[in-house]
């Protein structure tokens, strides 16, 4: 089946119809939100849009071997379920073309087990807190006011924005430190060959050409290069251990995760990164709570435990007891130096004026431009710096491994 309307790019889509029935094809559009209005006009709900022949680019998923859900599931999920519900399908049956859709087995499983509890009787929201694992209580609570407001489409509509949103910032950040992480992985396993495979060479080399004895450098070097064998799974088992032990502490100890959140601030170069990131999911998540109508507490509680890190938990702390004593959210947040003045100033316009979802979106959009740029300047920065570092590692090796040439020639001179 194939849809045409005049204009430049091509989607793939899924969609069902009124009675139910299910198909897939091609659409002409400027935009996917173009392509999901022509559907619609054609009495079609779309299920699923994406831009065909995108090549490399386009997202590879492998039934089965999915692993967590992602942000990237969620806002999938969310903008799927919005665009059912507006159109009128029944909660059961969405939930039902959801999970039969659903590519991540753990989402699957999660969505079948939220339409047993709705069949026996249960809201979403409650269904849903059954599998907090899954799904986050930033979602839950604002399904819940959507809910109890009569607005669960608009709620849902603004949960997959937020989604969207903050998965194209986590794509954002990737994509900008892919190149970098490939460069230091080739380099390190180049650096793991040379010591295994070239270095045992040479000094064999220059043992048959004399056997003079080697210089310090280069003694080093074949003395690193005969302890590989044990060194490097050693090396190995200690990075896995300490990232999985570290893992674990963080997740566990509270103490521990905010003294780590302070540390990632206070690193050099990649101190404002984090603390630009924290921001903006602090003002989106926020501001999208209070948009659906979830109470202020309630919002400032989840918003400490979903921006995803403990230093901003803290200063909602205080930013609860402030409300709590009928004080404004801006006032504690002077006290936190994790907030810029432009952040605090401008919640306070917002309080001032009743506009708070407002600014806070506008804050959020403001930092959400502000880690992209920083993240493609950090990239920028990185790149020549590696090739220097690694330069220079190789260039070290090189020199400690020719330093024997002079030696060797020396002492053949003397021999003859």
């Amino acid at each position: 089946m194939t849809a045409t309307i005049s204009s430049s790019r091509t989607f793939d889509f899924e969609a069902i119809d009124a009675a139910g029935n299910r198909s897939k094809g091609k659409i002409e559009a400027s935009t996917d939100a173009a392509a999901a209005a022509a559907l619609r006009q054609q009495g079609m709900t779309p299920l699923s849009l994406a831009e065909a022949g995108r090549g490399l680019n386009r997202d590879i998923t492998i039934p089965g071997l999915s692993g967590r859900v992602t942000t990237k599931d969620l806002a999938v999920l969310s903008r799927q379920f919005a665009t059912m519900t507006s159109s009128g399908l029944s909660l059961l049956r969405s939930l039902a073309i959801l999970e039969d859709q659903a590519t991540n087995p753990k989402l699957q499983k999660a969505l079948h087990d939220v339409r047993r509890e709705i069949e026996g009787g249960s809201s979403l929201s409650g269904a849903m807190k059954k599998q907090d694992r899954i799904f986050p209580r930033l979602m839950i609570a604002m399904i819940e006011a959507g809910e109890t407001g009569g607005f669960l489409d608009q709620a849902l509509d603004r949960i997959a924005t937020n989604f969207e949103k903050d998965a194209n910032l986590r794509a954002k950040i990737k994509a900008a430190m892919t190149y970098p992480t490939i460069v230091v992985c080739f380099s390190i396993l180049m650096l793991i060959g040379v010591l295994i495979f070239i270095v045992p060479i040479f000094e064999k080399m220059f043992h048959d050409l004399g056997g003079a004895k080697l210089p310090l450098p280069t003694r080093i070097l074949v003395g690193i290069s005969h302890q590989m064998a044990w060194l490097l799974p050693l090396l190995i088992a200690l990075a896995v251990g300490g990232t999985v032990w570290l893992r674990r502490k963080l997740h566990d100890d509270y103490a521990w995760r905010l003294g780590f959140d302070r540390l990632k601030l206070k690193l050099p170069v990649f101190g404002k990164l984090f603390t630009k990131i924290a921001i903006s999911r602090f003002s989106r998540n926020l501001g999208t709570l209070l948009n659906v109508g979830v109470p202020v507490m309630q919002a400032l509680d989840i918003v400490g435990a979903t921006t995803g890190n403990a230093v901003v938990a803290e200063a909602m702390k205080d930013v609860r007891k402030s409300v709590r004593d009928g004080q404004t959210i801006s006032a504690p947040l002077v006290a936190h130096p994790i907030f810029p003045t432009m952040v605090t100033q401008m919640i306070e316009v917002g309080e001032e004026t009743g506009q708070m979802s407002a600014m806070l979106e506008k804050v959020a959009d403001f930092y959400d431009h502000e880690v992209e740029t920083a993240t493609e300047s950090l990239t920028a920065a990185i790149e020549p710096l590696m090739v220097v570092i690694m330069g220079g590692i190789i260039g070290l090796m090189v020199v400690c491994l020719y330093l024997p040439m002079f030696t060797v020639y020396q002492h053949i001179q003397g021999a003859s």
